[in-house]
């Protein structure tokens, strides 16, 4: 049995995700990036992520040729930012990184400065599927801000976790009165 495409696009809405930016590129006029909710922790030894990026994306072809990217997860803060790197703003490659502060990692990377938390990566091993590549980074750098609120992707709008909490419910108790430590 095989799934509708549409289906599974539905369901996975209903699948709250980490917004990150990935972003690659050394030089100034050679930088691009791309929003995900396809970035997660692989190890902590060694230290590395993984990230899954469309082999149509502008960022693939450059995260190949570099052999470097940086993961930026987003903040309450960043929903244009995460809009303009998602191409719904008409901006494209280099030009994305007007909005934002931006520095470079070890590996040249660019990394969003006040990231909720930021990941330089070294490109360690590369996985293709039909549409998609599976990126392995191997971490050399990471930086975090300790009280920023993590935007979150969920049923095709971006949310901060008080939002999602005000708005769900668990049976008769009402999540707006429960902390995020009472999911642990």
């Amino acid at each position: 049995m095989t799934v509708d495409a549409k289906d599974f696009k539905q369901a996975m809405r209903q699948c709250a995700g980490a917004v990150a930016l990935v972003t690659v590129g050394a030089e100034h006029g050679k930088r691009t990036g791309l929003t995900v909710t396809s970035a997660c922790s692989l190890s902590d030894s060694p230290p590395s992520l993984i990230v899954c990026v469309n082999r149509n994306a502008s960022a693939h072809a450059r995260i190949r040729e570099e052999g470097a990217f940086a993961i930026n997860f987003l903040h309450e803060d960043h929903a244009l930012l995460a809009l303009t790197f998602s191409g719904q703003r008409g901006i494209n490659g280099d030009d994305r990184f007007a909005f934002g502060q931006w520095t470079r990692g070890a590996t040249g990377a660019p990394v969003l400065t006040d990231a909720v938390a930021a990941f330089d990566c070294v490109l360690a091993q590369e996985f293709e599927t039909t549409t998609h590549s599976i990126f392995v980074g191997e971490v050399r750098g990471a930086s975090h801000a300790a009280s920023a609120a993590p935007l979150v992707y969920l049923r095709g709008n971006f949310h901060t976790p008080h939002e999602i909490r005000e708005t769900v419910a668990l049976g008769d108790l009402d999540a707006r009165h429960l902390s995020w430590t009472d999911f642990s």
